[in-house]
C-alpha cells in the first residue's frame, strides 16, 4: 500500500491548491493523480474540520469504481469513508442517510439531489469529476448546480479536457467557481464580449486577442498540468489503416452526400438534416446505415470488420481495445468476433482485462471515455468507429496511454478514405490546438 510519502511534488501542489483556494480548478491531464491529490486534500479538510459533508459528482462507471478504489490504494486515505448514491431512488436515499465523509452521485442524478435536499443542502463542498459534462449552460444538471452553489463554501472541478470544443466550453466551468465574477454573469455576455457570430449566429469564433485575455482573467482560479512535463511515459505511436470503399459503393456515398437521400440495397436512405446526414455519413463508413431512427438498418460493407481482422492476425500476442460508436457497429463486431468481451456497465470486466485475460474489449467511447485504469490489461487501441468529440478521444486514448503503461502504445484508426472519417479526423486536431493553446498558457510555472 502506497503512502503520503509517495505522492509526487506535482500532487502536492495540487494538494495545496485545493486547500489554500476554495474554489478552483484542476485541469490536470490524464494520469497525473487528480482523484488521490483531491482525496489526500479533502482528507486535511475534514481532519481541520474546515468542511464536514463532501459530495462528488462523477460519470457513472467513475462514481461507481474509481474513487472508493483509489481510497484502497493509500494508506493515509484509509480512514475516509463514503457512501456511493448511485442506483435506484431507493438505493440513493439509503446511501445518503448514512453517516460518512464522502458521497459520491453520478452526475445524471444531480438534478435530482438537488430536488432532494431543497434549500436543507447537507454538502459543504463539491467535487465535480469531469468538469467539462457541465459546460453547457442549458443543461438541467449545470442549472440543477448552480442553484445550491450559495450553500456551499468550496467547489473543486476536475478534468484533463476543459475546452474540447473550444473556448465557450469555458463559461459555464467558470460560473460554478465564481458566480460569473471573471467571464460575465451569463453566457450572452461572454459571447458579446469575447466572439463574434457568422451571419445566422450558429457559429462562434473568438474575436482576435480574446483568447488570451480570457487566459489572463481565469488564472487565479486554474492549476494546468501536462502530463508531458512531468511523466515518463512510454511512446506513443498514431496509426492510420485506410479502407476504400469500392466504386458502386462510392458512387452511393457520393449521392446520399450530395443530395441527402439515397435507395442502397432497396432501402431509401435519407437525412432531414446536415447534423443527420454527418450520421449517416459514419455509419456509411462504418458499414451499416439505419433505415430509420436507430432502430432497423442495412449493412453495406464490412471494409473495416476485415481491416480489424487484419490487425488483431497481424497482433497475436496484443490484447486490443476497440472504440466503436453505434449499436450496429457493436452487433457486427460481436458476430465478426464472438469472443469479444463488451465493457459492461458495472465495469466488473476491468479486473479482468486489466489481468490480461481478455483479448479483445469493445467499448463505446462515451462509457469508457473517463476515470477508467485499463493501462495493465494492454497496449493497442483500435478506433472502429471515428468521434467528433475531442474530449472522448482524447480520454479514450488515455484509458491505455497513461501513467503504469509499460509498452509503447499503438493508437490506430480505421478510416474510410476520401469520405467524412477524413474530416472528423481534421476536425479533432483543430479542437486539441485550441485546447493545447489554453493548456499551455495555463500551466503551472
Amino acid at each position: 500500500m502506497l503512502n503520503r510519502n509517495d505522492l509526487h511534488d506535482y500532487q502536492n501542489r495540487a494538494i495545496d491548491t485545493i486547500i489554500t483556494q476554495p474554489k478552483c480548478a484542476l485541469w490536470l491531464d490524464m494520469g497525473l493523480g487528480k482523484t488521490v491529490s483531491t482525496l489526500t486534500a479533502a482528507t486535511d479538510l475534514l481532519d481541520s474540520l474546515t468542511v464536514n459533508k463532501i459530495l462528488i459528482v462523477a460519470p457513472l462507471r467513475v462514481a461507481n469504481n474509481t474513487w472508493h478504489n483509489e481510497l484502497a490504494n493509500w494508506e493515509h486515505l484509509k480512514g475516509l469513508t463514503y457512501s456511493i448514491c448511485t442506483g435506484t431512488e431507493k438505493k440513493r436515499i439509503s446511501a445518503l442517510h448514512r453517516d460518512v465523509d464522502l458521497y459520491i452521485i453520478n452526475r445524471e442524478n444531480i438534478k435530482w439531489l438537488v430536488e432532494y435536499y431543497g434549500k436543507k443542502w447537507p454538502f459543504d463542498m463539491i467535487v465535480i469529476d469531469e468538469s467539462s459534462s457541465f459546460k453547457s449552460a442549458a443543461s438541467q444538471r449545470f442549472k440543477a448546480l448552480r442553484k445550491v452553489l450559495p450553500y456551499v463554501d468550496r467547489v473543486v472541478e476536475l478534468t484533463g479536457t476543459p475546452t474540447s470544443n473550444g473556448l465557450m466550453d469555458l463559461w459555464a466551468q467558470m460560473y460554478l467557481l465564481d458566480f460569473g465574477e471573471r467571464l460575465g454573469r451569463n453566457m450572452t455576455a461572454y459571447k458579446g464580449r469575447f466572439f463574434e457570430s457568422d451571419y445566422m449566429g450558429y457559429k462562434y469564433t473568438p474575436r482576435k486577442g480574446s483568447d488570451k485575455i480570457i487566459y489572463g482573467l481565469i488564472d487565479d482560479l486554474c492549476i494546468t498540468m501536462l502530463a508531458e512535463d512531468y511523466l515518463e511515459l512510454p511512446k506513443r505511436i498514431e496509426l492510420r489503416v485506410p479502407v476504400q470503399l469500392p466504386p458502386k459503393l462510392a458512387k452511393e456515398y457520393e449521392t446520399l452526400e450530395k443530395e441527402f437521400i439515397a435507395t442502397i440495397n432497396d432501402e431509401e436512405i435519407e437525412a432531414l438534416n446536415a447534423a443527420t446526414l454527418a450520421g449517416k455519413l459514419l455509419q456509411f463508413c462504418n458499414g451499416a446505415v439505419y433505415t430509420d431512427e436507430h432502430k432497423n438498418w442495412t449493412e453495406l460493407h464490412d471494409l473495416k470488420i476485415k481491416a480489424l481482422q487484419d490487425i488483431v492476425e497481424d497482433n497475436p500476442d496484443e490484447n486490443i481495445l476497440v472504440a466503436y460508436n453505434y449499436k450496429t457497429d457493436l452487433i457486427r463486431l460481436q458476430k465478426a468476433f464472438p469472443d469479444a468481451v463488451v465493457l459492461d456497465k458495472a465495469g466488473e470486466c476491468i479486473a479482468t482485462w486489466n489481468d490480461g485475460k481478455i483479448k479483445m474489449l469493445l467499448a463505446h467511447p462515451a462509457s469508457a471515455g473517463h476515470g477508467l485504469n485499463l493501462q495493465h490489461g494492454g497496449s493497442m487501441i483500435v478506433w472502429f468507429g471515428l468521434n467528433w468529440s475531442l474530449e472522448l478521444v482524447q480520454q479514450f486514448n488515455a484509458r491505455l496511454y497513461r501513467q503504469g503503461q509499460t509498452k509503447p502504445v499503438r493508437i490506430v484508426s480505421i478510416v474510410a478514405d476520401g469520405c467524412i472519417d477524413d474530416t472528423v479526423q481534421q476536425a479533432i486536431a483543430g479542437k486539441a490546438k485550441t485546447q493545447s493553446d489554453l493548456l499551455n498558457a495555463l500551466k503551472v510555472k
